[in-house]
């Protein structure tokens, strides 16, 4: 017997995985629709994320293929996790969709605007560490080689490299949405955060040292913006304090649920 042929009214928990079963194919065909057409371009869309670094190497230097398959392989792999990054807002949707009808109309109106932010600020961070951070990176790296040693980056070890980056700025980027969750659900308030401010500093250039490469240049430029995104998410998170006890927030949340189904 197959999962379709329950009643969705007498088994609502098998009904809820049907819904997470269709969400997942519908956020999987949305990733296949975008790789298919950059599969085409997938050694264009490498030469565009290598030129960071092929514009600091060293005169007749290039970048080499260590691995037999590497140079069909790696700009695939590339396709693909490029594909899962622009189809990061069809993924989103399916998940919103799943959770939305769970929540309380309060968490509504919060949730859907801190997942389309989220979204813009991880962007914002590949963006940054691309345009921003790789330049300077990179243009600081190729001229430390000793003497007598040429600069030739194997194409796979770039692109784990970058990918890693790119995570990394894109996950710190997030900083202000976890700072207003933080106020949200009553776990802090910005005051205390406030008071945390010195820590904060000192936490953000340890994860810049233990995020980006041996070099003072990659982490400041992980840590100020972390620093500065976290002044900001302390300013916004004013904005959503808790200003009542559970006893007050209670009927509340069951009034909303009720008029809300």
């Amino acid at each position: 017997m197959s999962l379709n042929d329950f009643d969705p009214h007498t088994s609502p928990f098998l009904s809820h995985l049907i819904e997470l079963r269709d969400r997942l194919l519908k956020a999987i065909l949305a990733v296949l629709l975008v790789f298919l057409p950059l599969s085409f371009y997938a050694n264009d869309i490498y030469s565009f994320l290598a030129n960071p670094l092929l514009k600091h190497l060293p005169e007749h230097s290039t970048m080499i293929a260590i691995d037999v398959a590497s140079p069909f392989l790696t700009p695939f792999k590339l396709a693909l996790v490029v594909s899962v990054f622009l189809a990061v807002p069809i993924i989103l949707y399916q998940f919103w969709a799943f959770v939305a009808p769970g929540l309380y109309k309060s968490e509504r109106r919060l949730v859907l605007p801190l997942l389309i932010a989220s979204t813009f600020l991880f962007y914002l961070g590949v963006a940054f560490a691309y345009f921003v951070v790789f330049p300077l990176v990179f243009g600081f790296l190729t001229t430390t080689a000793p003497v007598g040693v040429t600069v030739m980056t194997d194409i796979t070890k770039y692109l784990d490299f970058i990918l890693t980056m790119f995570f990394a700025f894109g996950v710190c980027f997030e900083v202000p949405i976890f700072t207003i969750v933080l106020v949200w659900t009553g776990f802090t308030s910005p005051a205390e955060l406030a008071d945390k401010r010195p820590y904060v500093v000192v936490g953000a250039f340890i994860i810049g040292m233990l995020l980006t490469p041996p070099d003072a240049i990659s982490q400041t430029l992980l840590a100020v913006p972390m620093w500065m995104l976290f002044e900001i998410g302390l300013l916004c998170s004013r904005f959503f304090v808790h200003t009542g006890d559970g006893e007050d927030k209670h009927p509340k949340i069951i009034e909303d649920h009720e008029t809300d189904f």
